[in-house]
């Protein structure tokens, strides 16, 4: 991911705007309550936390729990039917109080200064997009900055980027409407998603700045999630393919294009897995050929994206 060669210098806005933390959130009962928790002790908390619950059936503890939550004022939700996280974020955004919406992954530890780092950044003039720093489970105590020159989410230097992880950024709620939100044409793990969201707001002259300040812990919770479609290496499902496919046909020129299907499949069964469990070849085959074609219909209908339209407390 490209980032700039020059580091951003702060400034030192006197006030904080209201934020909508936006949560989607599939299949994840203790994990999703501990995030609201955390988040609610941030130092400020923002102003509205919105759960978009694609939750068929929660356990007791944790519907009773999430029931009290919404009672109380702490959060608000809103439950979907059907699972997938580009409806359940245009859900969001749409509704969102705020003029300042935060994305963020329903399985996180936030830092204390999460909400504030966010905010001070939207007051900076031509700030539409912010990113936040993303820490893994397998990058406690990995450099940050491995000298390479290569961005990584984990960094620690404040700089403009080209690309978003989708668990930790804020944009102003009239930017995204204005470039149509996110494409619901990602479907099931929805794999690539923000990058095709990145490459519309760059291209509609956007800037995404990262702020090291803004930091989560990201905990990949077992259970849940884009887990709840199975292991991408164990499947025979195309859910974890057809993101992939969508992108390589919705971006770049022909011949990059094929080269990026081409190269995904021939990746997808030559991983160490495949070549120490060859029998897995040919399942692995059968989901990504099937989420190629289902790429190919999604793409044939063209994107599916908001009309720009502010449409508050009517989704």
């Amino acid at each position: 991911m490209p980032a700039d060669a020059n580091p951003v210098q702060k400034g030192d806005g006197p006030s904080k705007p209201g934020i909508s933390v936006i949560i989607p959130t599939y299949g994840r009962e203790e994990v999703l309550l501990d995030t609201i928790d955390y988040l609610l002790k941030t130092e400020p908390p923002p102003s509205e936390i919105l759960v978009i619950d694609q939750t068929p059936v929660h356990e007791p503890a944790t519907a009773e729990r999430l029931e009290r939550l919404t009672a109380s004022g702490a959060m608000n939700r809103i439950c979907l039917d059907r699972p997938s996280i580009t409806h359940a974020m245009n859900v969001g955004l749409l509704e969102a109080r705020n003029d300042i919406v935060l994305f963020l992954d329903d399985d996180i530890i936030p830092d204390k200064g999460l909400v504030a780092a966010h905010a001070r950044d939207h007051e900076e003039p031509g700030v539409t997009i912010v990113a936040g720093r993303v820490l893994q489970p397998w990058e406690e105590g990995v450099p940050a900055d491995d000298g390479a020159g290569l961005f990584r989410f984990s960094s620690v230097k404040r700089q403009w980027i080209s690309e978003l992880m989708g668990g930790n950024f804020s944009i102003k709620r009239r930017t995204a409407l204005q470039i149509g939100g996110f494409d619901e044409n990602f479907v099931r793990v929805a794999y690539r998603f923000e990058a095709e969201f990145a490459e519309r707001a760059l291209a509609a002259g956007e800037r995404i700045l990262f702020e090291p300040e803004a930091g989560i812990r990201h905990l990949k919770a077992e259970r849940g999630g884009t887990r709840s479609f199975g292991h991408h290496l164990t499947t025979i499902k195309p859910g974890h393919a057809v993101g992939a496919y969508y992108y390589h046909l919705r971006t770049g020129s022909l011949s990059e294009r094929f080269r990026g299907m081409t190269g995904r499949l021939c990746r997808s069964v030559t991983t160490r897995h495949h070549l120490r469990r060859p029998w897995w070849i040919v399942p692995t085959l059968v989901a990504e050929l099937s989420g190629l074609l289902w790429a190919l219909f999604l793409a044939s209908r063209g994107p599916r994206l908001l009309d720009g339209g502010d449409r508050r407390g009517t989704t």
